[in-house]
């Protein structure tokens, strides 16, 4: 049971997020550019979403035609601070189940569930470098 509520909690999050991105103009793979020009991974790690190279490189040019990549494809300030509206955005939207619980219910919830995350972090099988921006971002 608590695999599934984690599971629907996490879905419940990649749908704000999905939201967010739309919200702030960027498609698909002009998402994924601009997670990769703040240096959440390098671009070549993106390669398994399955953008072809010229889908990237025409996300990018649309990128640096709203001044949110440099010509290097970097983010720039304006750029960072696209990505961070999208994460603030994203954490508002995710926050609607946790509402419904108290404090001590979500303590209680954060101390059970603290084992499995110690443990799936500790592992050494989450990659360092991956399209999330785990431990990046």
């Amino acid at each position: 049971a608590l695999w599934q509520a984690a599971t629907v909690i996490r879905e419940h999050r990649g749908d704000g997020h999905l939201r967010a991105l739309r919200e702030a103009g960027l498609d698909p793979v002009e998402s994924l550019v601009s997670f990769a020009a703040i240096g959440a991974a390098p671009p070549e790690v993106f390669a398994s979403r399955g953008w072809t190279p010229t889908a990237w490189e025409a996300a990018r040019s649309r990128l640096a035609a709203r001044g949110l990549v440099d010509a290097a494809g970097a983010a720039t300030e304006a750029g960072r601070e696209l990505r961070a509206q999208v994460e603030r955005r994203t954490d508002e939207l995710a926050a609607e189940p946790w509402r419904v619980l108290s404090d001590d219910e979500r303590e209680h919830l954060a101390k059970a569930l603290e084992p499995f995350w110690v443990a799936a972090i500790g592992s050494g099988l989450l990659p360092g470098v991956n399209t999330l921006g785990i431990g990046k971002v």
